[in-house]
């Protein structure tokens, strides 16, 4: 059975009634069971989820909550679906029933925090990073943000949230949680004041890789050899060290280490390949497959050539926010803000990903 978590509401982004639900389907989602509210639609406003599956079998979802139930916000107008606590709730039953019970994750106060409009009491912050596990611990990406204005956001920076213990610990208020990088300031852009939607893979070598979009026409990587406590200056991302840049839009970009069948253990990464600085530009859509090389301070990732997979006829269509399921095959998820869709990869497509010349030489 597959679980889906998403960010609804009957009207448009951002507006009144939007709220957490999921779903499930039993047949690799050519059908769905009816939606059930994990958050209702007439309570604050809570968007943003993203779901873990611990090893004993509970689903964890986090998401932003609107606690104090705003109606506006400095600099953001009516918009008030990016600030309040992270809160998450659990199901032990497959995401069939959630608990009423929500809980909020203790983030640590930094620089961005206490110089918004609120000095800090009130967060202004999402994520769009889905849980990954690391070493024995989840690790979640988010941005927090420093200001509204034009285009929404105007100043963010990318953090990580480690809990340690959430795979053993089965009280959810005593789940540990570290907010990374260490010290006051999260990672940021070589260029300009966005730096958002981080998502993390783990390398073979223990190392942590993370992308996050920017609005220089390029995405950012970077490498942490400490599990996240320190990363390297800003970066925009390459094919390789020493390569071209990747050009990409202000939007998400979302790299996934698979976990089976024949491409096991190699990368791939969902992107839009032009550089266009604003939240245009996602139709079409393009993967890179990367591998493991050996690196000056570590492993590193060797990125292939780009292979459109998912176009629309309408220029104007954004196709985004994707997840990666291997059930048999690769499936492909992604929303167009009021359409949600499954796509099969075909086996042709995911070979020419991984062509020995585009990636040895």
């Amino acid at each position: 059975t597959w679980l889906c978590t998403m960010t609804t509401g009957k009207n448009h982004e951002g507006q009144k009634g939007q709220h957490i639900v999921s779903s499930r389907s039993s047949n690799r989602g050519q059908t769905w069971e009816a939606l059930t509210d994990i958050e209702p639609a007439d309570g604050p406003e809570a968007s943003w989820v993203m779901p873990f599956l611990t090893t004993f079998g509970r689903v964890y979802v986090f998401y932003t909550y609107n606690a104090e139930n705003m109606r506006e916000v400095i600099g953001g107008g009516n918009r008030v679906d990016t600030l309040g606590e992270y809160a998450y709730k659990f199901s032990d039953d497959g995401g069939k029933t959630w608990t009423q019970q929500r809980w909020f994750i203790p983030v640590r106060e930094t620089a961005i925090d206490r110089n918004n409009p609120y000095r800090g009491r009130i967060r202004f912050f999402w994520g769009v990073g889905k849980p990954i596990r690391h070493k024995g611990a989840m690790y979640l990406g988010f941005a927090k943000v420093g200001k509204f204005g034009t285009g929404f956001m105007e100043v963010s920076e990318s953090w990580f949230l480690k809990c340690s213990n959430i795979d053993t610990e089965r009280d959810p208020s005593r789940l540990e949680w570290q907010l990374l990088p260490d010290g006051e300031h999260g990672l940021k852009s070589p260029e300009g004041l966005i730096a958002e939607e981080v998502n993390l893979a783990s390398l073979s070598d223990g190392s942590l890789f993370c992308t996050y979009r920017t609005t220089a026409g390029h995405p950012c990587h970077a490498y942490s050899r400490d599990d996240g406590k320190t990363w390297p200056p800003p970066a925009f991302m390459n094919y390789g060290p020493g390569g071209k840049l990747v050009e990409h839009p202000r939007a998400a970009n979302f790299v996934r280490k698979l976990a089976e069948g024949p491409y096991k253990g190699k990368y791939i990464y969902w992107f839009h390949n032009n550089s266009g600085p604003s939240y245009e530009g996602r139709n079409p859509a393009y993967l890179l497959g990367g591998i493991e090389i050996d690196g000056s301070e570590g492993k590193v990732i060797q990125w292939g050539e780009p292979v459109a997979v998912l176009y629309d006829k309408n220029p104007d269509i954004r196709i985004s926010y994707p997840d990666f399921i291997q059930d048999g095959g690769l499936y492909i998820t992604e929303t167009q803000k009021s359409v949600a869709r499954v796509h099969h990869i075909p086996d042709e497509l995911l070979r020419s990903l991984w062509k020995p010349e585009d990636l040895y030489g």
